[in-house]
């Protein structure tokens, strides 16, 4: 039996799945996995992107931040792949109980899945630090330097920035269905990124599935490990 073989079956026997992704789900909608050979991460800059995408650089060096945001940050013509409509269709089918990710495109929600976990925030948000009002990403494209809200106050993207808390409440909702799922597909990343790779701690299922490109700290634990891009996999899926 191929490994597509059976990760149909694993499907086709789950009741309850949950589907945990990182970077490598998005690049096959155009988006750079930042840690990859010729990432983000491993260009250089004057200042290192860990520095700047980080709080203390957001409070402190506003401008710069924003400058480097815009750039770097958001992909808005990036459109849903494979993988996304795959698990949009798995949830609609009853198999999938819910998606949590490490990416901040928000592509997962316009694909149509309904319960999504973004463990690192959206993009897509933004709220003023002074009264909360939210903002939509175009509002943030097309200030100048320092987003403002109506009243005065800096406009911060909902997203973790280093040195910040991951949402409490976001972390428990991806637990309590990680903890329900019978079968836990991981997928598209390194699993290295902690607070999020600990995650898989709280599965206790049948099926544990890794699909990545290159291998994790978890294979040894999976039933099934493919090494391949996450959309060539699932495309290979009927559900």
């Amino acid at each position: 039996m191929s490994d597509i073989e059976r990760l149909q079956q694993v499907i086709d026997e789950s009741r309850r799945i949950v589907f945990f992704g990182g970077a490598g789900v998005s690049t096959e909608s155009g988006i750079p996995d930042f840690r990859s050979v010729d990432g983000l991460y491993n260009q250089k800059y004057s200042v290192p992107p860990e520095t700047v995408l980080s709080h203390t650089y957001f409070v402190r060096h506003t401008e710069e931040f924003f400058r480097f945001y815009r750039d770097k940050m958001i992909f808005r013509d990036a459109k849903p792949n494979i993988t996304h409509y795959k698990l949009a269709q798995l949830e609609q089918a009853g198999k999938l109980t819910a998606v949590v990710t490490q990416n901040i495109d928000g592509l997962h929600t316009a694909a149509g899945s309904k319960k999504v976990f973004e463990l690192h925030g959206s993009v897509l948000r933004n709220y003023c630090t002074k009264c909360g009002k939210f903002h939509g990403v175009d509002f943030i494209m097309q200030s100048k330097g320092v987003p403002k809200c109506e009243c005065g106050g800096t406009v911060k993207p909902d997203v973790v920035l280093y040195e910040e808390s991951l949402d409490m409440n976001v972390m428990g909702g991806a637990v309590a269905e990680i903890e329900k799922a019978d079968t836990l597909i991981i997928a598209g990343t390194s699993l290295t990124v902690y607070p999020a790779a600990g995650l898989i701690q709280y599965f206790n299922g049948k099926n544990l599935v890794i699909i990545n490109r290159d291998a994790t700290p978890a294979d040894g634990k999976a039933g099934l490990v493919i090494h391949a891009r996450v959309g060539e996999t699932l495309s290979n899926i009927e559900i």
